[in-house]
């Protein structure tokens, strides 16, 4: 049986220790908005909150997940209430197909949490996730737009 505290709730489920943290949030848990991609950790798209630090899910182990604090898309904001990263995603029109995003709003939280006015260098270093339809200059105006408020 593995434990694992999810957006605040804890959760139990079966699973062989070394499932990736990527399908106990998919197939044994039902959260589907962290996404798979490219499975070995390069594209970010599973990209989750463990202990307010941006992991690619999908290189996770559950038992390594066990005992800290996930946070999932679905746990980024609180109830009807967006996440400042995730108004700044909507005004900013930023996703096209959409599919990188979750794990990319994810990414930029962790970076805001730790940077909260990161200079261009930063963000590029920073932000390492892929988007195959190149909304990054809508990437960096929705950055620019939170860390304007801060």
């Amino acid at each position: 049986m593995i434990t694992l505290k999810v957006n605040g709730q804890e959760r139990k489920f079966e699973a062989e220790d070394d499932t990736p943290l990527l399908w106990a949030l998919r197939e044994d848990l039902g959260l589907t908005g962290t996404k798979f991609g490219c499975g070995a950790g390069l594209c970010g798209a599973c990209t989750v909150h463990v202990d307010g630090e941006a992991m690619r899910s999908c290189q996770v182990p559950v038992n390594m997940a066990q005992g800290r604090a996930i946070t999932t898309i679905e746990g980024l904001g609180s109830g009807e209430q967006l996440h400042e990263v995730q108004a700044a995603w909507v005004a900013a029109q930023v996703p096209q197909c959409g599919y990188c995003q979750s794990g990319m709003i994810m990414a930029v939280a962790a970076l805001l949490k730790a940077n909260p006015h990161p200079d261009p260098a930063a963000i590029r270093a920073g932000l390492t996730n892929l988007c195959r339809c190149g909304t990054y200059p809508r990437i960096v105006q929705a950055i620019a737009q939170v860390t304007a408020k801060a």
